[in-house]
């Protein structure tokens, strides 16, 4: 889930790319596959947010949801319902499962000691307390957990602890908050770990955990927060991370109400669906051991799987925007095409914890030498010859060759399903290397056109296999060359389906070679805003410029001059002023005269070559030549100030 307190990033961009590849193939696979997500929009980083732009919390959650889903149309990726942990689906269910765990004996209240910022008058977030983790001392944590060990603790046992608001050193203030005993979940989370499909090392990592000082978790928080209320009590909020999971079953919950079905088939106990995680390392914790023993008191079913993913770097190094590393989706689909980093990133996704590197030099290099130089160029060799034959195939094709490239279909299929995306991506690079060199060996140019176009034939139902394969990566692009070859509608099971005189499309090449992207190349347009918000003028500027109406007495051709009329204007009572405006190209002198306009009426005068111009009249233009003289509303008298 996107957390509502800024843009997305390529390091979030992964997480849904990996989800969307899977979801499509499983789809592709005739399996029937739900997906949901949801903005994460609760929590004290976002009200802070909030408060700094002087708006109120729903008004930026809300903005924040339209920018996340534009970021994620982007790059293709498509939920079956996207929603928001703010929302009443989700205000009902957290409500539910808290009361149902309160009711099996997991809840219970005990006070404790907070941070506490004197200058901001506040119990601070673990996110607003940073320190040296407890555990390994690494410097610069947070108050929740530790990014480099892993470990969770409370922000009162961080080693030099600041608060990030002001920078001073909190006090601790006793508080009553109310906690869920995790340990009376310990059993019931060890069966889960050995039912659940989840990658070894994360099962290995949360028994370790399981086995060691398993501490309570505080799901309360103090007011002022932004987030749901705790049902009897006063003040006290729902901790984010006990409604951002729920967030989950809400936005299924959305989706099912919309379309007449209960929350309980798709997500109750008994339910029949397969419930399905993809995840960062970073919160492994969470969705490992405190979300299954929530849900385990509820009326809905646990997780089937968690599949847990690595981190972004960039050009090897962490992203960072001090370092100018950090980018956002929306600067990457400025830059380049999003289908060409979902490639890139499906092209090192394996089913393993490992952290994947955005090498820019090596993403041009990846698509020089696979999609241009293996997989498109197939067609662009074949249709040639096909065009020979009024763009019809053969009919018949080179059974021969088309079997062997069939023999690692199962295993790209099992890869896909076990999301070992890049060992599916290099057997389908294979067999687009191995088909070039097939229109090689067989040398079409040199032989009968008959012949030649068998070749070209066969070359392209190797191709539209490829399509159909690397469709749940690239789906826009495989979309457009299926459509060449008049193919409209696929799934798995048209792999083997041959085109057997079958007519095509002209060939149009769809994707070219790119040139290697410099980092700085993501900060061109953040520099021209940049720049723009340098030249925002204050009230004070504004109202120096003098804007009067005007109406236009005289208006005449000048000779000499391609662009410029010569216009004499009524300013009641302030008397009349000439001005040249170039707005010959698209007004007659004649369609001018007692026509209400706005003029600059303080100018300095300009002397030109026909002579001087005492003001300016305001009109606007497009990119094409057009140019509109600005009007006043009817009534509006010459003379009359603009304010």
């Amino acid at each position: 889930m996107p957390y509502a307190n800024g843009e997305i990033h390529i390091g979030h961009i992964l997480e849904h790319i990996q989800t969307d590849i899977w979801t499509r193939f499983m789809r592709n696979s005739n399996h029937e596959v739900l997906s949901f997500c949801a903005d994460d929009a609760h929590g004290a980083p976002i009200m802070m947010k909030a408060d700094e732009m002087q708006i109120k919390p729903i008004d930026f959650i809300d903005q924040m949801k339209k920018d996340h889903m534009n970021s994620l149309e982007k790059f293709g990726i498509k939920y079956t319902n996207y929603h928001s942990t703010h929302s009443s689906e989700n205000e009902g269910l957290v409500s539910e499962i808290y009361l149902a765990a309160k009711d099996a004996g997991l809840i219970y209240k005990e006070d404790i000691e907070q941070c506490f910022d004197e200058e901001k008058k506040m119990f601070l977030a673990d996110r607003y307390v940073i320190g040296e983790c407890p555990k390994c001392g690494a410097k610069d944590q947070y108050g929740d957990g530790c990014d480099s060990c892993g470990a969770t603790y409370s922000a009162t046992e961080l080693i030099n602890p600041k608060s990030s608001l002001t920078g001073s050193t909190p006090r601790t203030k006793i508080s009553e908050h109310i906690f869920f005993d995790l340990k009376k979940s310990k059993s019931n989370l060890k069966k889960f770990l050995k039912t659940a499909s989840i990658q070894n090392s994360v099962v290995g990592k949360l028994s370790e955990w399981l086995e060691g000082d398993l501490r309570s978790w505080d799901i309360s928080r103090d007011a002022p927060y932004f987030g749901f209320k705790i049902p009897n009590e006063s003040d006290k909020y729902f901790y984010v991370w006990v409604d951002a999971p729920i967030g989950y079953i809400a936005s299924a919950k959305n989706w099912a109400k919309k379309n007449n079905l209960s929350i309980d088939k798709l997500w109750g106990k008994n339910s029949e669906y397969e419930i399905h995680h993809f995840i960062g390392k970073d919160i492994t914790y969470f969705h490992g051991l405190f979300w299954p023993a929530l849900l385990d008191n509820s009326n809905y079913k646990l997780p089937n799987s968690i599949h847990v993913h690595g981190f972004v770097s960039v050009n090897g190094e962490k992203m960072s925007k001090s370092k100018g590393t950090f980018i956002t989706a929306d600067q990457f689909a400025e830059v380049c095409d999003p289908e060409l980093l979902r490639y890139y990133f499906a092209s090192k996704l394996n089913s393993k914890i490992e952290d994947l590197d955005l090498n820019l030099e090596d993403l041009a290099q990846k698509i020089n030498s696979d999609l241009v130089g293996k997989f498109s160029n197939i067609f662009s060799r074949s249709a040639p010859f096909i065009s020979k034959n009024n763009n019809r195939l053969s009919k018949s094709v080179n059974e021969e060759y088309l079997s062997a490239c069939m023999k690692d279909m199962d295993k790209i299929l099992d890869h896909y399903e076990n999301k070992e995306f890049s060992k599916a991506v290099k057997l389908i690079m294979q067999i687009a290397d191995n088909t070039n060199k097939f229109i090689n060996e067989n040398t079409p140019w040199k032989i009968d056109q008959k012949d030649a176009i068998v070749i070209a034939s066969t070359a392209l139902n190797v191709f539209k296999n490829l399509c159909i394969l690397l469709a749940p990566i690239m789906p826009n692009l495989c979309c457009q060359m299926l459509k060449m070859l008049k193919i409209n509608s696929f799934s798995i099971d048209n792999l083997e389906d041959k085109m057997i005189d079958w007519e095509i499309d002209d060939f149009k090449p769809i994707i070219s070679r790119v040139e290697p992207i410099d980092i700085k190349d993501f900060y061109k347009q953040e520099k021209i805003m940049k720049e723009e918000e340098n030249n925002i003028i204050q009230i004070d500027d504004f109202m120096k410029v003098d804007l009067r109406v005007a109406r236009i007495e005289e208006a005449s051709h000048v000779e000499g001059a391609d662009k410029l009329l010569a216009i004499k204007l009524d300013l009641g009572d302030l008397g009349t002023k000439n001005v040249f405006a170039g707005i010959k190209s698209v007004y007659e002198p004649s369609d001018l005269i007692d026509k209400l306009v706005v003029m600059v009426y303080n100018l300095a005068p300009r002397k030109m070559k026909f002579g001087i111009s005492e003001g300016m009249i305001l009109a606007a233009s497009d990119s094409e030549g057009g140019i509109f003289v600005l009007s006043p509303d009817s009534g509006a008298q010459p003379g009359q100030k603009i304010k």
